[in-house]
């Protein structure tokens, strides 16, 4: 996964936010990466790299989320990033044909914003995913495929949102609008 490794330190040394405090998770990031050759692994304990994308569609008026099983909320599509994977890129349009069923997908060429959040897994149990979040746009009127790695999907009105979405599923949204 050296590739993976290199690609996603690329892609996080030239990228850049407007907002302090997602530079300042950027640098997180990097200094992760520096320090654990196996970062983009889910057997890193401490954490690992994860990609994600929010799928919207055309217009900008919807987003297709997944009901998430492990943690009973609305979420973005992603997960972990594999060995055949060229580029975190690429591990989120995968990620998210898997589990959105929708294909073919546009999906930006850096991320919109990164996320850090605590997480079980089943190699390593508690530990942190790093994700790096792609905006993934399809064409208006996607009939959406739901995986069995979800417990739902649907599409949402960016208007009409579903309660208890977490803080960076609401930026994600937010940012929609400025993409």
């Amino acid at each position: 996964m050296k590739h993976l490794h290199e690609d996603a330190t690329a892609v996080l040394a030239a990228w850049t936010h407007d907002e302090p405090q997602q530079r300042q998770l950027r640098d997180y990031y990097l200094d992760f990466l520096s320090q654990h050759e196996d970062a983009m692994a889910r057997i890193c304990a401490p954490g690992h790299l994860t990609a994600s994308a929010m799928v919207v569609d055309e217009s900008r008026r919807h987003v297709l989320l997944t009901l998430h099983p492990k943690v009973g909320r609305w979420l973005q599509l992603g997960g972990h990033v594999e060995p055949e994977d060229v580029s975190l890129q690429a591990a989120a349009v995968r990620e998210a044909i898997e589990e959105g069923g929708i294909d073919p997908i546009w999906i930006s060429a850096t991320p919109v914003r990164l996320d850090r959040h605590a997480v079980p897994c089943k190699a390593v149990g508690m530990t942190h995913h790093l994700d790096c979040q792609y905006l993934a746009v399809v064409p208006d009127g996607s009939l959406a495929v739901i995986s069995d790695e979800s417990d739902d999907l649907q599409w949402f009105s960016l208007l009409e949102l579903p309660d208890g979405l977490d803080d960076s599923v609401l930026a994600l949204c937010a940012s929609v609008h400025m993409r």
